[in-house]
C-alpha cells in the first residue's frame, strides 16, 4: 500500500528547514504532498500563494514523489481526499510541540485513520522561521541563505 503524507502550512515562506523536512520524509513515505493552506478571503499572506506554489513546485519539479496543492478547507478532510493517512510536522522546539500535539490530536479525531509523524528540525535550521524571514525581508535584509530558491 502506497504511504502517502501531507506536509500542511502556510508556507510564507516555504524555508530550508521546511525543504529538509520534506527531503527527510521522502525516506519514510511513498509521496508527500506539500498542502498550503489558503483562505480566500483573508488577504494577509505576506508572499503571495500563486508565487509560493511556483517556487516550490520549481524545487521538486524532476521529483515525481513531491506534489503540491493549495488548499482552503479542513487538512483531516484534504487527507482524504488524497487517500493520506500521515501528517508531516517539523518541530524546532517544545512550543512547537505544544502547538502541534494539540492540532494532531483534533486532525486525529476529524479523521482517525490520520497518523501524525513528527520529525525534529536539523539543528543548522532550528532558528529558521517564516516569521523571521517575512521580517528580515520586510526591512530589506537579506534571505537568500534562509531560501531553498530566489524571490
Amino acid at each position: 500500500m502506497k504511504k502517502t503524507a501531507i506536509f500542511p502550512g502556510s508556507f510564507d515562506p516555504f524555508t530550508k528547514g521546511h525543504h529538509d523536512i520534506v527531503i527527510r520524509s521522502l525516506n519514510i513515505f511513498d509521496e508527500v504532498i506539500i498542502a498550503i493552506g489558503f483562505n480566500s478571503a483573508k488577504h494577509n499572506r505576506y508572499f503571495e500563494v500563486d508565487l509560493m506554489v511556483k517556487k516550490i513546485s520549481e524545487i521538486y519539479q524532476d521529483n515525481t514523489q513531491v506534489k503540491v496543492v493549495v488548499y482552503n478547507e479542513l487538512t483531516s478532510t484534504l487527507a482524504k481526499k488524497h487517500q493520506a493517512n500521515f501528517l508531516v510536522r517539523g518541530l524546532r522546539n517544545t512550543t512547537d510541540f505544544e502547538y502541534e500535539n494539540t492540532i494532531s490530536q483534533m486532525n486525529r479525531n476529524l479523521n482517525a485513520d490520520l497518523e501524525t509523524v513528527f520529525l525534529i528540525t536539523s539543528p543548522q535550521f532550528a532558528a529558521v522561521s517564516s516569521t523571521i524571514i517575512r521580517e528580515v525581508h520586510r526591512y530589506g535584509g537579506e534571505v537568500k541563505n534562509y531560501l531553498p530558491y530566489t524571490l
